[in-house]
């Protein structure tokens, strides 16, 4: 190997983002260190799964959105903001919309999904996603019209009672309190379907409480500039709204999809147990990009969760394939599931342990300061949350 040897990372969320950091951490020798480069379109990174609390005013943006810059400081890790236009996998070159070319000898895909909005018509010119940042941000702009308005309600339609769904809900009905009229459109006949019967009874219980609608077995006809049309069992019923939020579905990136590489029905590229391509052993893909089974036969589910295991097994990888090491077939390991119910309540399940209410949230809050990116990262947000009710009491008395 020669100092020319590259590793190109497309994609900056849990997949890419800490495979570039484990990699910045294992022994290369002077010989065999690698340029390692990170792509992203967007500047920071993003802990999806607290996304939530932005809402609510319980979390700040740099809390869950550090800038790239800040979190590969001093890894040796480069990092380019650029969007990812296509990949030639026969002369290893990736092209962007907005920056030069970048040739590899070690390509990661961890390019993570979009939500699709073309599910029915209206959703794209009047619904708003919530997966990033700008999600986020649209959603709070929204609300704050909203509440500086007279009305009496303000009328909040969600679809997908999923995770995502659920979550948003019960945050939406903690923050507009009496004002808001909220309700949960789902396809299926139940809420969090691939959830474990604890968590869905948690959090139909605190969807009650809440006062919150679901609408079973409804399927979305159209979405309008102030109202949804909803079907059930044959019938389409059109409900005034003032907000659309749209959490169903995950698409793959466009440069994923055109790759000529083998690929699921869900467009998904088929990934080995070493999380390799078949027939392109340069390049690895995980997260979203990915469908795995891992070495144990199961597969891996697309979460968060194994995003952040494979990272480290991809990392591992990449070093071994280029320092002549054996590599390792990944083992997917569920540590439980972790979800918000709203302000101070979320359930934890898992490692034996089944936990709801205001130690659950505590629990789901330090387990994700420990997933973290950095060490750094991780006290600047850790002694921000110890010494926040400290503050909050000054500034209040």
């Amino acid at each position: 190997m020669t100092q020319s040897t590259r590793i190109c990372i497309l994609g900056g969320g849990f997949g890419g983002l800490y495979t570039a950091l484990r990699l910045s951490q294992l022994p290369w020798s002077k010989q065999e260190k690698p340029e390692i480069v990170l792509v992203d379109q967007r500047d920071r990174f993003l802990f999806s799964p607290l996304l939530y609390e932005l809402l609510t005013g319980e979390l700040q943006t740099w809390e869950i959105a550090p800038p790239f810059s800040e979190l590969l400081a001093g890894t040796g890790v480069r990092f380019v903001q650029a969007a990812v236009r296509g990949i030639d996998v026969n002369t290893r070159t990736v092209y962007f919309d907005d920056a030069p070319e970048l040739t590899y000898d070690r390509l990661v895909l961890a390019l993570g999904g979009e939500t699709p909005m073309s599910m029915a018509p209206g959703v794209a010119e009047y619904a708003i996603p919530f997966r990033t940042i700008q999600d986020a941000y649209a959603v709070q702009e929204r609300l704050r019209v909203l509440e500086a308005t007279d009305t009496d309600k303000i009328r909040v339609a969600i679809v997908g009672a999923g995770y995502s769904g659920v979550e948003l809900a019960c945050k939406l009905a903690d923050r507009l309190g009496d004002r808001g009229r909220l309700r949960l459109v789902e396809l299926s006949d139940q809420i969090l379907r691939t959830s474990t019967d604890f968590n869905r009874d948690a959090a139909q219980k605190s969807l009650e409480k809440r006062g919150i609608w679901v609408d079973y077995e409804t399927k979305v006809t159209s979405v309008q500039s102030d109202s949804i049309s909803l079907e059930f069992r044959g019938e389409v019923d059109t409900i005034p709204v003032d907000l659309v939020l749209w959490t169903v579905g995950t698409q793959i990136s466009d440069a994923v999809k055109q790759l000529p590489l083998q690929h699921t029905t869900q467009d998904r590229l088929v990934v080995a147990p070493t999380l390799q391509v078949p027939d392109h052993e340069e390049i690895f893909a995980l997260g979203d990009a990915a469908e795995c089974i891992d070495a144990d036969g199961q597969l891996v589910p697309n979460t968060a969760q194994a995003a952040f295991q494979q990272a480290d097994y991809t990392g591992w990888n990449v070093w071994a394939s280029l320092t002549g090491r054996p590599l390792l077939p990944f083992r997917y390991q569920s540590i439980g599931e972790m979800m918000t119910l709203g302000t101070d309540n979320a359930t934890l399940t898992g490692l034996g342990f089944k936990l709801e209410g205001p130690l659950a949230h505590v629990a789901r809050r330090v387990a994700y300061l420990y997933r973290m990116p950095t060490f750094d990262h991780q006290l600047k947000v850790g002694l921000n949350w110890i010494t926040k009710p400290l503050q909050d009491l000054l500034t209040s008395g």
